[in-house]
Order: structure tokens, then C-alpha cells, then sequence
């Protein structure tokens, strides 16, 4: 009888955790941390004066989480205070304002700044990253389209999520997304498991619509020179068709450039005599 009894689940050990937010003043990272945790938006800006720290205590899978949140601050007069908190860290929520492009193009540099605190001996691939594109519900004032932070995140082994600190939206999926990848990484031995952020595109194939989102004619967005020949612009187009091809492409923003590659070949054959 004993055989056929259900074998009672054994309560796998709680684990705790260090997570830390990075990005520019005013992209709302105190407000993706509340809406989150205490389930409410403030709409009054409170700028955060060094650091912010908070515990609080998540369900995943069958895991009890106790989360260390360091919420740092974005002005580069707070870098003395928050450099001494990069280290022993599981987790990184990275945040832009999709209204605000230089706060996106801020992302490489906090990353950079967090590479040189952990010096030569830090290894930021053992460390699980999320990239949050907030204020979503600002869909006047956006000008970081969804394709291109995504492009960035996920060609750097990145999470990404579509976020609202005012309405909630994607703010729950991203953090247990964000924790489960944690949990993964813990379990295996504090490295990063490769299947988890695996990436189904080349670093060329990102590299190249990165520059043609970046051209300034579509001379420069094929790579050839002003003046080239029909057989040249012919030959620039086939290399990037068959590198950027949505059936083969599976990179974000891969379709806009295929299509816009196509526009600047028929454009410049017919200045071509």
C-alpha cells in the first residue's frame, strides 16, 4: 500500500538574491520597482539620492526569493555613491525612456561603467540582464522604436520587455521572467546557461541594421560610394539581401531593413544612366 502513496514534495532551499537597476535619471526605474512591489505608481517625480535599497520576497516556481533591490541613482553626480554596489550582483534591470533617445544611448555607457567597477576579474556574462523600454503609454513622444531596443538587447544576450511604470503593463512578466533566469543561473553554479538567451542571429546581421538604421543616404545604405556603378550597387544590394532576408534574418528589425535596402537599390538604379 505504502508503494502507491504519493511521494510528499520536498521544499527546494529559499534563495537569496541581489538585483540592481542602472539608467539615466527620470527613465523611471523607482517607479518600475514600486509598481512591482507595492502595486502603485507615483506620478510626482522624486529623484533618487544615491541609493535606494529594498527587500522583498517573490514565489519562483517552487522557490521562495528573497530579492536585495538596489535602486541607483541615474545622475553622474551620485557615481561615488553607487560604485561600491556593482559587485556580488545576480541581476541587472536596465532602463531608457522610449521618449528620450539619449537615454538610450546611454545603455552602453552604464554598462561600461559597471564592467570597470567590477575590474579585471568581474565577469558580466555570469550576470542575467534586462532591458526595460519604459513609459510605453507615451506612444506621442516615442522615438526608440521597439525593433531597435530590441535588436540591442537580445544581440548582447539581454532580456527585453515593453514596460509601463504608470499603467503595469509588462511589469509583472518581466520580473518573473527576469527572477526565473536568475534562478536558472543560481542553479547552475552561477553561470548564465547558454540555452536560456540564446541568440538567432549574427552579430553581422545586427552590426549591418544597425548601420543601415544609421545611414544617411541610400548610397551609405549599401555600402557603395557616390558615382558607383549599376554592377556595384547590384552586387552591395545581393550581399545584403542575402544577409538581411526575413526568411533567414531572424534579428530584429531585420524586415524594415530588407525593405528599406530594396528602396535604396531601385532609388539609386535609376539615377544610373
Amino acid at each position: 500500500m505504502e508503494a502507491n502513496l504519493p511521494k510528499r514534495k520536498e521544499t527546494r532551499k529559499s534563495l537569496r538574491i541581489k538585483v540592481i537597476s542602472m539608467g539615466n535619471a527620470e527613465v523611471g526605474k523607482s517607479c518600475i520597482i514600486k509598481r512591482y512591489c507595492e502595486k502603485r505608481f507615483v506620478p510626482k517625480y522624486l529623484a533618487t539620492i544615491g541609493i535606494d535599497y529594498g527587500v522583498t520576497k517573490v514565489q519562483i516556481r517552487d522557490r521562495e526569493i528573497k530579492v536585495n533591490i538596489f535602486d541607483m541613482a541615474g545622475h553622474p553626480f551620485f557615481y561615488e555613491v553607487r560604485n561600491e554596489f556593482y559587485k556580488d550582483t545576480q541581476g541587472v534591470v536596465l532602463v531608457y525612456d522610449v521618449g528620450q533617445k539619449e537615454s538610450f544611448d546611454a545603455l552602453a555607457g552604464w554598462l561600461a561603467e559597471m564592467k570597470q567597477e567590477l575590474g579585471p576579474h568581474g565577469n558580466m556574462e555570469n550576470i542575467v540582464f534586462v532591458v526595460c523600454a519604459n513609459k510605453i503609454d507615451c506612444t506621442k513622444h516615442r522615438c526608440v522604436d521597439e525593433s531597435e531596443g530590441r535588436l540591442w538587447a537580445e544581440s548582447r544576450g539581454f532580456l527585453y520587455f515593453e514596460t509601463s511604470a504608470q499603467t503595469g503593463e509588462g511589469i509583472n512578466e518581466m520580473f518573473q521572467t527576469f527572477y526565473s533566469a536568475i534562478v536558472d543561473l543560481c542553479d547552475n553554479g552561477g553561470k548564465r546557461p547558454t540555452s536560456s538567451m540564446s541568440v538567432g542571429f549574427t552579430k553581422e546581421q545586427a552590426d549591418t541594421i544597425r548601420r543601415i538604421r544609421n545611414s544617411k543616404d541610400s548610397w551609405d545604405m549599401l555600402g557603395v560610394k557616390p558615382g558607383a556603378t549599376r554592377d556595384e550597387v547590384n552586387k552591395a544590394y545581393r550581399k545584403l539581401a542575402v544577409l538581411l532576408h526575413p526568411d533567414k534574418c531572424m534579428a530584429p528589425g531585420s524586415e524594415d531593413a530588407f525593405k528599406a535596402v530594396v528602396n535604396a537599390r531601385t532609388a539609386l538604379l535609376k539615377t544610373i544612366k
